[in-house]
């Protein structure tokens, strides 16, 4: 069986749900919503996870997750930290928290060597998006161009009742390939509409469009140039600390310079995620009804 690895987000600071709800204990039986994401990896046939994680989690995350899964697929992590950045580089005194997705996939590019998925730690995805996802990272790969995945849920979907929630909002083409992505921050119900705002304006979405909830399938040709855009991304923003270099900034450069072909999987599974402390009981429920 081909080797595909799993790659777990999980060093993010929480600051709208005020905690570390990576290792919060939501399910029925105390369970993390990483331990159901690593139990249906396990089941899709993935054969190893790789976490980033902060220096400062490890000793709860290894109690509290890696010390469940080390004897049964192969684990790893590696650390997303404010000064993890390429040389000639120095941290904003002023940032608290990390730089972003794409720098978290930039920091495991030496402990991936095969075809992998992409995930937030703190999503609960459904098994049928993992078997979704590892029937794509299995095919051969024979184009010229490299193809990567996402998995595609409906923004209506995917939305918190209590607050704004931030989604990469995709544009695709008749053979469902992803033409654009754009990261928007603010997005709520408002009444009977959809609505972004930010300091560009407002913008009203249908509910329909296809978002993306960072699973992500791709081979280890995306590490390809995600260094220098990181560099890029830092000559232009390290002065801002609440600036951000998110997956999407990374999938617009590959799809613009026609380096790869994005796949949208469409998958009718559930997503549901923790944004807001409010969001709990709902989390809850749902899970306990998994068991």
């Amino acid at each position: 069986m081909k080797d595909i690895t799993l790659l777990i987000l999980a060093a993010g600071m929480g600051s709208r749900y005020g905690g570390l709800k990576q290792l919060a204990e939501l399910g029925p039986n105390g369970e993390t919503i990483m331990d159901y994401s690593v139990d249906d990896a396990i089941a899709a046939g993935f054969t190893k996870v790789v976490f980033v994680i902060r220096k400062s989690m490890q000793e709860a995350f290894e109690a509290q997750i890696l010390s469940k899964y080390k004897h049964k697929i192969k684990c790893e992590y590696v650390y997303q930290e404010l000064d993890s950045l390429p040389e000639g580089f120095h941290q904003n005194p002023e940032r608290e928290k990390p730089y972003g997705t794409a720098h978290a996939i930039l920091v495991a590019k030496d402990a991936i060597k095969e075809p992998f998925a992409v995930i937030n730690a703190d999503d609960f995805y459904s098994r049928k998006a993992f078997v979704a996802m590892a029937d794509f990272l299995r095919q051969p790969t024979y184009n010229e161009k490299p193809v990567f995945a996402m998995i595609g849920y409906q923004l209506k979907n995917t939305l918190s009742e209590h607050g704004t929630v931030a989604r990469g909002v995709c544009q695709a083409n008749e053979n469902r390939e992803l033409v654009s992505i754009t990261e928007m921050t603010k997005i709520q119900r408002i009444g009977n509409t959809i609505q972004n705002t930010d300091e560009k304006g407002t913008v009203t979405l249908t509910g329909d469009e296809p978002v993306s909830m960072n699973f992500w399938g791709f081979t280890p040709y995306f590490f390809t140039f995600l260094n220098d855009l990181f560099v890029q991304f830092l000559k232009e923003n390290n002065n801002n600390s609440k600036s951000e270099f998110p997956i999407p900034t990374a999938i617009n450069y590959f799809i613009t310079n026609r380096l790869a072909t994005i796949k949208i999987i469409d998958c009718d599974a559930v997503w549901f995620g923790v944004t807001y402390q409010e969001d709990k009981p709902l989390v809850m429920e749902r899970l306990a009804l998994l068991s």
